[in-house]
């Protein structure tokens, strides 16, 4: 019997796997992919340090599925981990499926494990991924980088709306920490305020202009998180603010640029670095240029990059995050077409 992506998209939402926390969803898909006679293969991902915000303490790894004896043409991959909080087993109505991940990226996952059902029937060599860690670090991708399969090409699931990317965003997370010395607020004179240090980096780092491409875009950045201080009576001795950019290029020029506008006043930290992704179109799909970033940088040994996806990225990370049965369905038939057009013309 074919796989049902909606059911199998069900099945997976049920399962909490936020990250560093995604060896329930791990164990389920390595199960369910061995009994459709798939080989199976763990590749342990270390857990971050235990002072990391949100880590965990149980063992991650990725899951790879491949037919005995076969080295696969192209991958089909995607992450197994969604964002906090977990939203409670799957609902669903006449047309979505509701609950986290079932855009981002579980109903992608059942999708794509049905679309290779379909491809090893016509012949097609075909290999699965599912990572770890692709909603913080990409740690999953890079371990699977370090021991690739031989495939010519990578099919990256993202939510795109079943279209095509000619692009996607890369991505830099930036700390600042401001450094100074506490005194009594009524003699600010005797004390150094690392929230005024803070406070005016930003304010420059926030003035500067950051590289545009013409039929990309522009780069982005958002200050996520600030925080510092003792009291409010109390000069504040430490102060930090944690952002996130959306690169167009390289990265390199606006790091660069950040380092100087905090020169003096913060230490800068870059903890992340993916790079903007360009690839090509094909004919007989509708294409997008994606605004964030995939483990796409990070699986540079596994082949040529697409990315494809049901679902809307508007949606996903949201409490209201769902995905139209109808897309699940039509997204089996782009990968097993995307996929076969590829082999039949390598």
């Amino acid at each position: 019997m074919a796989i049902d992506p909606i059911q199998l998209t069900k099945q997976l939402v049920d399962i909490e796997s936020t990250t560093y926390h995604e060896a329930p969803a791990g164990e389920f898909l390595a199960e369910y992919l061995a009994a459709q006679g798939c080989i199976i293969e763990r590749q342990p991902v270390a857990q971050p340090h235990h002072e990391h915000p949100g880590s965990g303490k149980g063992e991650r790894f990725n899951v790879y599925a491949c037919s005995a004896g076969i080295t696969p043409d192209v991958v089909l991959s995607t992450h197994m981990d969604t964002v906090p909080p977990f939203l409670g087993p799957c609902r669903e109505d006449s047309e979505f499926l509701y609950g986290r991940g079932t855009c981002d990226a579980k109903g992608i996952m059942a999708t794509q494990i049905a679309a290779a059902e379909k491809l090893r029937a016509t012949g097609v060599r075909v290999g699965l991924l599912f990572v770890v860690g692709e909603e913080r670090d990409s740690a999953g991708a890079k371990v699977a980088n370090e021991n690739p399969r031989g495939s010519k090409f990578l099919i990256n699931g993202e939510p795109t709306d079943n279209r095509l990317a000619l692009a996607s965003k890369g991505c830099l997370r930036v700390e600042l920490y401001a450094h100074g010395k506490m005194a009594h607020s009524a003699y600010p004179e005797l004390g150094e305020s690392a929230v005024d240090k803070l406070l005016g980096a930003l304010h420059d780092i926030q003035a500067l202009k950051l590289p545009v491409i013409e039929g990309i875009g522009d780069t982005t950045m958002n200050v996520g998180l600030i925080s510092g201080g003792r009291a409010p009576n109390v000069i504040a001795d430490e102060a930090e603010a944690h952002l996130l950019i959306r690169l167009v290029d390289s990265g390199d020029e606006t790091m660069d640029a950040i380092r100087k506008a905090a020169a003096g006043r913060c230490d800068v930290e870059f903890s992340l670095k993916l790079p903007f992704v360009k690839m090509r179109p094909l004919p007989g799909f509708e294409t997008m240029v994606a605004k964030f970033t995939s483990d796409i940088p990070s699986l540079t040994n596994w082949g040529e990059p697409f990315l494809l996806g049901p679902g809307s990225i508007h949606v996903a990370h949201t409490p209201d995050e769902k995905v139209s049965k109808r897309e699940l369905v039509e997204a089996v038939e782009l990968y097993v077409k995307l996929a076969s057009q590829l082999v039949q013309g390598q």
